[in-house]
């Protein structure tokens, strides 16, 4: 004998719960909904009853009061057996099965045009309140909250005449409250941002939904999944489109977003070339291919297998030149031309990203980096610096073109691994050091990276991402012909150092700014 079902019905997203309340009366449920959910209910023929007539009381306030009754919350909190006489004294009935999802809050203040009213309004008080209940209550109720799952929770009621298992109800449940976490973290989040609170809040919401479950991690022994925050913003790696190719991995998505950050930090046309999270070639030219042609030059063997990032329409001329020159797994960019998605046709594994146009490159977040049992939580590095900031500490002055080259390296060195060496010369790179425990090291590194490549480093500018703790990273610098140096300065062996410079005939300017990245 099947089981006689209650359900409630109340949705924003409407996506497949006619098909869900169809099943549902099939099993005989009987089916309470409100405002648009029962109009489309009925609608479709599906044979419903308001929430007003269940409760006796109409929906007010343009429908911010509908659900808050105890007829309703009694229904979905009642334990069977345990409530039954005070449900029977006040005319309760038990609710068996919730359908909800909330008013679109994110994707509402996402609009360019929302206004502060707007989004108050789209607040759901009413669906997270019955949510809640019902998942305390899930050895009772079964609550669903996400549409995928109609078929499934259908399915079940209909084998099992009318009854879902303990095991899939805590399972609704679990996925209910996680539904309601980011719900809540979204508010949070744009009301922190409205108000413009500065400082470390004592509780820090983070809601994360998630997008795809990847083959494996960074190495094939590890799982992973990629999720995205609250209002993710067009020009970022997770709001991309993938117009072809295999699967992203973890490395691809990790790696892409570090050549793309680095690319839109850039004057445009600009390319990024990304090797194991650090950039090896960077440039800017007149058009993409140009910059894309320069950016490989800096280390062809690292290119290898790289990550490619424009912060531009990247043209059929880039395309080809990419297609001709190397093997390459991701290339990124707010668009591409069609011709040049034909050019990338012919290597149909390589994974192409189109992000979109980024509003503004340097509106500031905060960075979140989990270590065992906590978060570490900072701003994000967006530090800017132009000639007029820069403090010439050396006795020969640079020239126009040193500023120019000693400020795009300062640019790239903002995204490799510390300790980190960026040499550059005309908008190009041309040899990166990174991630070594000495910076005397790095230093040597990027020396040979130009070397390997057979670019001339004589009157490049180095960059260097924290001060010189000593004068032998400048000694290096001059064995390789780099004529200005810039590096934030601050060591209490500046005066060292500097002299090591004048010894050396160079320029040198301190930032004041460090950019460490670990």
């Amino acid at each position: 004998m099947t089981k006689s079902i209650r359900a409630l019905i109340s949705v924003s997203d409407k996506t497949g719960v006619v098909e869900f309340a169809r099943a549902l009366r099939k099993l005989g449920a009987e089916i309470g909904s409100t405002g648009g959910t029962a109009t489309a209910l009925r609608d479709a023929g599906v044979e419903v009853q308001d929430v007003s007539d269940i409760t006796g009381f109409p929906e007010i306030m343009d429908g911010r009061v509908k659900t808050l009754h105890p007829l309703v919350h009694g229904g979905l909190l009642g334990r069977g057996k345990q409530d039954h006489d005070v449900m029977a004294e006040h005319g309760i009935e038990q609710i068996d099965v919730l359908v909800v999802n909330l008013y679109p809050f994110e994707s509402t203040v996402a609009k360019p045009d929302c206004t502060f009213a707007d989004a108050i309004e789209n607040i759901d008080i009413g669906g997270p309140t019955m949510i809640r209940s019902a998942s305390k209550n899930h050895a009772h109720v079964a609550v669903v909250v996400d549409p995928a799952d109609y078929g499934s929770v259908a399915d079940e009621l209909t084998a099992n005449k009318g009854s879902v298992s303990d095991a899939t109800r805590r399972k609704l449940a679990t996925k209910a409250f996680a539904h309601t976490s980011t719900y809540d973290a979204a508010i949070w989040g744009y009301l922190q941002q409205q108000d413009g609170q500065a400082g470390y809040p004592e509780r820090l919401p983070v809601g994360l939904t998630l997008r795809e479950t990847l083959r494996y991690g960074e190495n094939p022994h590890q799982s992973a999944a990629l999720y995205t925050t609250a209002g993710a913003r067009p020009g970022t790696l997770v709001a991309a489109e993938q117009l072809q190719g295999k699967p992203l991995s973890f490395n691809n998505i990790s790696d892409a977003n570090a050549a793309l950050e680095c690319a839109l930090s850039l004057d445009a046309p600009g390319c990024v070339i990304v090797k194991h999270a650090n950039p090896c070639g960077v440039a800017v030219s007149d058009d993409a291919e140009q910059a894309y042609r320069k950016a490989y030059t800096c280390d062809p063997t690292s290119a290898f297998g790289g990550i490619i990032a424009f912060n531009g329409p990247v043209s059929a001329a880039a395309a080809q030149a990419i297609v001709d020159n190397q093997f390459v797994e991701v290339v990124v960019a707010p668009s591409f031309e069609s011709d040049a998605l034909e050019a990338f046709s012919a290597k149909a594994n390589v994974r192409v990203l189109a992000c979109g146009d980024r509003e503004n490159t340097s509106t500031g977040s905060r960075v979140l980096q989990q270590v065992e049992g906590g978060m570490l939580v900072q701003d994000k590095d967006i530090a800017s610096i132009t000639r007029d900031d820069l403090e010439v500490v050396t006795d020969r002055q640079p020239t126009d073109q040193e500023i120019a080259d000693a400020l795009l390296a300062w640019k790239v060195v903002r995204f490799v691994k510390s300790n980190a060496i960026v040499c550059g010369k005309d908008n190009a790179t041309l040899g990166i050091g990174a991630g070594q425990m000495s910076r005397i090291m790095s230093a040597e590194i990027a020396g040979q990276k130009a070397a390997e490549a057979e670019l001339d480093l004589e009157g490049a500018a180095m960059a260097s991402d924290a001060f010189f703790p000593f004068r032998d990273g400048i000694d290096v610098a001059a064995k390789f012909g780099i004529k200005v140096v810039i590096q934030p300065g601050g060591s209490k062996r500046d005066e060292e150092v500097i002299a090591a410079a004048n010894e050396h005939g160079m320029a040198m300017m301190f930032t004041k700014t460090r950019h460490f990245r670990h």
